[in-house]
């Protein structure tokens, strides 16, 4: 989340070091986008989803789950496993009039948020279309449980609203903060300013995605943030995605990620917490990342 031993981001918590001080850092993963665009929930970076059709003359049930293992847990950038596996998994509910409700979880690092172990995302809205175009309107809510900035006893639990529009190929979305602090960033966190807060941040989120065939598809991702009040701290990101469906509802999916900020503040990002030497965890959580994901959806 942010300053002085710990920082902040969506799915993130982090601290940068610049000379003496910490500073500390976020998705989702969606997990069919919400955390990870299923990408993820949150976060949000979207994964192509295998399913299976319905017998003949039988409805789809409104209610449908996932579960992922995955070689690490990125989104918007952001090594939130600090390249550790993640287990994940969400179910969600989907009435025919279009509107829905879901969650989803995942485990993440206290390497990245400060006394965190899961990422837990609770999100509901409404889709509809108009012709060629889809469009969603949702809103999600990120909660950490028992994580905390605790040089500024800052909680990283945040809100987004997301506003989404869809044609053929291309996807683009809009994710606003509407609660006081995004992932936690504040000027108590952060060590900037007096009784600032980040209410209003935005995150622009647009993916192509392309069916190459034979149960094939490849995702191209650019994402970026502001975050209102801190402009440092912004961030932007891109993702490379092939995804191949099986059989039974099985979807494997090869990953390149990369994400960059506007200045160096996530380049020495920390919590405090120790490596294997006993000293603090230092690393750029928006460093080049591969990873490797098996879901299965029920």
């Amino acid at each position: 989340m942010l300053c002085k031993r710990s920082a902040i981001h969506h799915k993130p918590c982090l601290a940068a070091v610049t000379g003496a001080l910490l500073l500390c850092q976020a998705a989702a993963a969606q997990a069919q986008s919400g955390s990870a665009d299923t990408t993820v929930a949150v976060a949000p970076v979207p994964q192509i989803m295998a399913t299976v059709p319905p017998e003949q003359g039988a409805s789809p049930s409104p209610l449908s789950a996932n579960m992922t293992l995955t070689s690490q847990y990125v989104s918007r950038g952001f090594r939130q496993t600090w390249g550790r596996p993640a287990v994940q998994g969400g179910v969600d509910y989907a009435h025919p009039g279009g509107w829905s409700v879901g969650t989803w979880m995942s485990t993440i690092s206290d390497k990245f948020i400060e006394g965190g172990t899961v990422e837990w995302d609770l999100y509901g809205g409404y889709t509809g279309t108009i012709g060629d175009f889809v469009y969603a309107g949702q809103i999600y809510y990120y909660l950490y449980p028992g994580a905390k900035l605790q040089s500024a006893q800052t909680k990283y639990n945040y809100g987004e609203a997301v506003a989404s529009l869809t044609y053929k190929w291309i996807n683009v979305k809009y994710w606003l903060t509407y609660t006081p602090d995004y992932f936690g960033y504040n000027s108590a966190s952060i060590g900037t300013g007096s009784g600032l807060h980040s209410r209003g941040s935005g995150y622009l989120d647009i993916n192509g995605t392309f069916d190459l065939g034979y149960g094939v598809s490849l995702l191209l991702h650019y994402g970026q943030e502001r975050v209102r009040n801190f402009a440092a701290y912004g961030f932007r990101d891109v993702r490379v995605a092939l995804s191949k469906a099986f059989d039974g509802g099985w979807t494997l999916t090869g990953a390149y990620t990369r994400g960059w900020g506007r200045s160096d503040v996530y380049d020495h990002y920390t919590t405090g917490a120790l490596d294997s030497a006993g000293n603090p965890s230092v690393s750029n959580p928006l460093e080049n990342t591969f990873l490797v994901s098996l879901t299965k959806t029920f």
